[in-house]
């Protein structure tokens, strides 16, 4: 069976090929997302620990604005949800006059999905690899089976040596298929454990982001780095969330 010289000689053949695209982009989708929660990790750790050090909510605000990260994203739209306008001006739209406390709750559970769903990405393909890989291996096989059924009875032999080369030779496809299918369900089940820690920790930060801001009764005065560079960003979060 020369899978390189002939690859669509067969159906077993392209469906080996098949297979081995999908392992392909098994292990080139492990590769990213390692790399993408890695760094997100890393961008996370650094700014829980420049949020904490910070003297006040409103002084730890311009961290939101300036670094990366999906906790830096959960407090910039806590931040976006309960800013007050200074004294002596009147609320830019409508969503200034929604009650703080519920526009930073339903915003900070919002960006939470909406982070959930960055890191979901990819996840659905190795589901789907690795509970379709076994089958799609087994569909190769019974159709070598049959090729090798019709080829030996028009030999008209029988015996061992005519039946165990392309009996064998199409069992191969089963095989690429559960080889396929074990990393691409492993790598599935690591990276869904890694979503949930990373919800989980987002959440665990977006309730202390509550508290602080019920502890200033919902409301902090917009900093002046958003005021200077990030008032629209601020202002189209406050909607979305809204």
């Amino acid at each position: 069976m020369n899978l390189i010289a002939s690859p669509f000689e067969s159906i077993e053949h392209a469906v080996i090929w098949l297979l081995i695209v999908f392992s392909v982009a098994t292990w080139g989708l492990a590769l990213l997302k390692g790399v993408q929660f890695a760094r997100l990790k890393g961008q996370d750790k650094k700014f829980h620990k420049q949020f904490w050090a910070a003297s006040s909510l409103d002084s730890a605000a311009e961290l939101a604005q300036t670094r990366p990260g999906a906790a830096a994203r959960v407090a910039l739209a806590g931040y976006a949800a309960i800013q007050q306008a200074p004294e002596g001006t009147q609320a830019a739209d409508l969503s200034q006059a929604i009650n703080h406390q519920d526009r930073l709750e339903r915003a900070l559970r919002q960006q939470i999905v909406r982070e959930r769903r960055s890191l979901e990405t990819g996840l659905a393909i190795l589901a789907s690899i690795g509970s379709t890989s076994p089958f799609i291996g087994l569909f190769g096989t019974v159709w070598g089976i049959m090729s090798a059924l019709k080829g030996i009875s028009a030999a008209g032999s029988a015996s061992l040596e005519t039946v165990a080369g392309p009996i064998g030779a199409a069992l191969v496809a089963t095989g690429v298929g559960i080889a396929v299918a074990v990393p691409a369900v492993l790598v599935y089940n690591y990276y869904l454990r890694r979503l949930k820690l990373t919800a989980a920790d987002l959440d665990d930060f977006a309730h202390d982001f509550y508290s602080l801001a019920q502890k200033n009764a919902f409301r902090v005065l917009l900093h002046p780095v958003l005021n200077k560079s990030g008032a629209t960003t601020a202002g189209q979060k406050v909607k979305e969330a809204s």
